[in-house]
């Protein structure tokens, strides 16, 4: 009989980065064709992404002022310059001065690729895009499949009109809520305060009496998100709307793949049975776009 992978014990190593076996492989395919599946009927066209993106375009979106206690970059070794030290086995490091600038970010997020890769565009006013890709957050601990410092997003990204962007979370939250019910998996649903604009501004103001993200919670852990950003990203993007000439509205969807491994098995008790669960409420729910067809 296949078990669910056993909780860390502190004698395990905590470095934010474990591995899946093939039971583990095999339902984390099949949760994300099953999201995948979701955005292609509504109509996204399915992308890929890199995983680094420039740090200078990070930070036109704020990412580093926002986001400063998750931030991960990459750099390159410069181990032909003459006080470059050499990788010591002490500390498991390259020192800093074996560093070139660090010129490339780790995104937290799928959905910064997408806006970025739109940007300078006229897109039509009901864009809906879905990627799958690995995301990068620091954090003061890390924990199996729970919390960890590299792992995969499924998101299905709105790119148009204010109203084609709340439409599409809309939708997906109906969606969301019932394939948890499908799979006796309860969810909570609660407003997130993750920072989208500068804390003194007038958008801060209206995100604060107005909540942005949402997160849908297995216990205590978020497994999914639904999240406005109003026209923020359109802005710093110049993406434009054919008719109002812009700047678009964005929202997306967003479903961390490893925490949903994670909820699974241990509502199901293991491989097997969480994945018997996906496949059940996917038959009892076939494929289709949201309620109401596709957003337009």
């Amino acid at each position: 009989m296949t078990t669910a992978p056993p909780a860390q014990t502190p004698s395990q190593p905590q470095t934010g980065l474990p591995s899946l076996g093939p039971e583990g492989t095999a339902l984390l395919r099949l949760l994300d064709d099953t999201f995948e599946s979701w955005g292609v009927a509504a109509g996204a066209r399915s992308m890929t992404m890199p995983p680094l993106l420039p740090a200078a375009d990070l930070a036109r979106l704020d990412y580093y002022d926002n986001f400063p206690q998750q931030a991960v970059v990459a750099a390159p070794l410069d181990l032909a310059r003459r006080d470059a030290s050499p990788f010591c086995a002490d500390t498991g490091c390259f020192p800093c001065q074996a560093l070139q600038p660090a010129e490339l970010g780790l995104p937290s997020a799928s959905c910064y690729a997408v806006y970025l890769d739109h940007q300078g565009q006229q897109v039509a006013d009901d864009t809906l895009v879905t990627i799958v890709g690995w995301c990068f957050r620091q954090e003061q601990y890390y924990e199996g499949l729970r919390r960890q410092l590299a792992f995969r997003m499924r998101e299905i990204v709105a790119i148009g009109s204010r109203d084609h962007a709340e439409a599409h979370l809309c939708s997906f939250t109906e969606r969301i809520a019932a394939f948890a019910e499908a799979l006796d998996l309860p969810l909570r649903k609660e407003a997130a305060c993750d920072p989208f604009y500068d804390k003194g501004s007038t958008k801060a103001l209206m995100q604060r009496l107005s909540p942005v993200k949402h997160e849908f919670l297995y216990e205590d852990l978020a497994i999914a998100s639904v999240n406005t950003h109003r026209n923020f990203f359109g802005d710093r993007c110049d993406i434009t709307l054919p008719d109002a000439g812009g700047p678009a509205f964005t929202s997306c969807v967003a479903f961390g793949l490893e925490r949903w491994l994670s909820a699974l098995t241990r509502r199901h008790g293991s491989w097997d049975a969480a994945s018997e669960a996906v496949r059940r409420a996917n038959a009892a729910a076939p494929v289709a776009a949201p309620a109401g067809g596709p957003v337009t």
